[in-house]
């Protein structure tokens, strides 16, 4: 497991590793242990920070209470996860620390830990990561004392591996132990009514104009049918609505309390899977209104030209128009809702289903009231060309949600998404490009529009999906220097993201598990250079290798200290890299 500091051998304890720079630094009175475990049948995966502090010494614990009269320095744990990967409840101890007043602080309860202790919390992982790659970032920020004096307060950064596991006492970890408020009823009318409010003015947020549009040409559409038919179409609009609020209730409610935490409201969002699905679904739903291709529901989208309405819109057209509404309104938050969904934390699980369902038909109220009088929505223009025109410009209006979905996106895996569009979109025109009079020809068109489709996706999200797994930090001369002068070996890659051939050495050369593990092994110093942004220090750094042009690879040897680097030009092999590391052989030990 990795260490921040190192236990000094002899003296008084820990005096190995240094903060900053010089004589006067101060010494690192903890050494940091993280890692992190799977999930069982039994218990959720957790995530250990375990801290060795040097005999003599003490921390104090991540709920020390505070005071005026002055406080001791209360630990904290700051971890920065990846991607997808969550904590399901807060930090605990794996031994309650020593509890005792103290005078100086003003008879303040203080509480510190001395020894070994470990920290854990409740991970959860997402599905397809693979946890032998993953890595945990964090910082563990204290104060140590002795009985003495007090050390500045410090930052030991660590890195959470995948590990076995710490002893720790088995108890209910990522369930909240903060009591269930009792029911009260004036209190839950009162959420009720916000939550009916706060559905209704759902409608109005950013997220969901994109959609109105739909709405406005089924409103359109349903000009001079009977007013029983008007009715039940908004009817079903609004059972999908309400459907996906009680998808959401399921999960803050009975999967929430299966899995050790109640998810909030739009906290789909934070899955990766379902971003990139949405985005998808919004891109090919413009390119619908847009008229490349139909989307296949009568009456969804206003299928066929303006003027031809004998598609109508159903009520399988209108229960999708619901659901996908629904779920384009749950990244925003109206007014409202802030206290209603804090509320459902509190209450037990069958209170979720009452709120959001109270949300749900909150946001249906407006459709429900125009089925039942239809003639609200008599100011609209008769239909006639003008849909045409409509249609398309929200065809626009969607294509802006695709940028806005694209910012939620991590950056590893926005050119894999736009690649899946792409792919997407020629699916989509070839559909669009076949007559509906030629069903053979549109069978045809269907499956291999999803077959590229699905392949260019594959390709997408197995090839382009590559996130680095070689620790690289940030290069400069003076990173070289310095690497140089501890005695280690140093690689350094000269790369930018507009070029092909390092993308191309980065995916099958250098980026490889043998090279990672040689890499690991000799204690390496890996460095990059991104040249993307024609940054003169880098372009400087491979002119003075002789180089005029990336993708360049150097690698400084350890030993002796002046000797010349290996350079290593244009497309490489893994077995060039790999020799090249072994040539250069490993750092020099401590």
């Amino acid at each position: 497991m990795p260490a921040a500091a190192q236990l000094d051998p002899g003296g008084t304890g820990l005096g190995g590793g240094l903060l900053g720079q010089g004589s006067d630094a101060a010494k690192i009175h903890a050494m940091i242990e993280a890692e992190f475990t799977l999930p069982t049948a039994a218990k959720p995966g957790r995530l250990f920070v375990t801290a060795v502090i040097a005999p003599g010494w003490h921390i104090y614990s991540i709920t020390q209470p505070t005071s005026k009269e002055g406080n001791p320095t209360v630990t904290k744990i700051a971890v920065r996860l990846p991607e997808g990967v969550h904590l399901l409840g807060p930090f605990k101890p794996s031994v309650a620390p020593h509890a005792e007043t103290e005078s100086g602080y003003g008879d303040l309860r203080i509480e510190t830990h001395a020894g070994t202790v470990t920290w854990y919390a409740p991970l959860e992982l997402p599905a397809r990561v693979d946890p032998a790659k993953l890595k945990i970032t964090g910082v563990f920020s204290f104060g140590a004392c002795d009985a003495g004096k007090c050390d500045e307060p410090q930052d030991l950064p660590f890195t959470a591996v995948l590990g076995s596991g710490m002893s720790v006492p088995d108890d209910a970890v990522g369930t909240s132990e903060e009591p269930a408020a009792a029911f009260d009823l004036q209190t839950f009318l009162l959420e009720m009514a916000s939550a009916l409010l706060g559905g209704f003015l759902l409608n109005l947020m950013p997220c969901v104009l994109p959609v109105l549009g739909l709405k406005v040409l089924a409103f359109v559409q349903q000009a001079g049918e009977s007013r029983s038919r008007v009715f039940m179409l908004n009817v079903w609009y609004s059972i999908g609505l309400v459907a996906v609020f009680m998808v959401l209730a399921a999960l803050a409610a009975g999967v929430g309390l299966a899995a050790g935490e109640r998810y909030g409201w739009g906290e789909q969002f934070t899955d990766i899977t379902f971003k990139i699905t949405m985005t998808a679904l919004v891109f090919v739903m413009a390119l619908s209104f847009m008229g490349v291709w139909e989307i296949p529901i009568p009456g969804f989208v206003g299928a066929g030209r303006a003027s031809d309405l004998q598609n109508k819109e159903g009520p399988t057209g209108a229960f999708c128009k619901g659901v996908f509404t629904t779920i384009l309104a749950t990244p925003c938050s109206g007014p409202f809702l802030g206290s209603v969904f804090g509320y459902v934390l509190k209450q037990p699980p069958y209170m979720a289903y009452c709120i959001f369902g109270a949300v749900g038909l909150g946001m249906a109220s407006p459709y429900l009231l125009i089925g039942a009088f239809p003639s609200l929505v008599r100011f609209l223009p008769r239909p006639g060309a003008w849909m045409d025109t409509f249609k398309q410009l929200m065809g626009f209006v969607l294509l802006a949600t695709v940028v806005y979905l694209f910012s939620l996106l991590n950056s590893l895996y926005v050119i894999p998404t736009m690649t899946l569009l792409v792919g997407l979109w020629f699916a989509c025109w070839w559909i669009g490009r076949t007559p509906l009079t030629e069903p053979v020809h549109r069978i045809v068109a269907w499956c291999g529009g999803a077959a590229v489709a699905g392949l260019v996706g594959f390709f997408a999200f197995t090839v382009l999906l590559q996130g680095p797994i070689i620790p690289w930090k940030p290069f400069s001369p003076a990173a070289v220097a310095q690497a140089r002068a501890e005695g280690k070996t140093v690689m350094v890659d000269f790369t930018a993201n507009w070029c092909p051939n390092c993308k191309a050495n980065s995916r099958f050369a250098i980026e490889r598990d043998a090279v990672l593990q040689l890499v690991k092994t000799n204690g390496v110093e890996p460095l990059l250079a991104d040249w993307t942004d024609r940054s003169p220090g880098v372009k400087k750094a491979f002119n003075d290798l002789g180089c005029n042009s990336i993708p360049v690879l150097a690698i400084w040897p350890a030993q002796p200290p002046d000797s010349k680097p290996i350079v290593l030009t244009d497309l490489l092999s893994e077995s060039q890299v790999l020799e090249a590391l072994k040539n250069a052989g490993p750092s020099k030990k401590p």
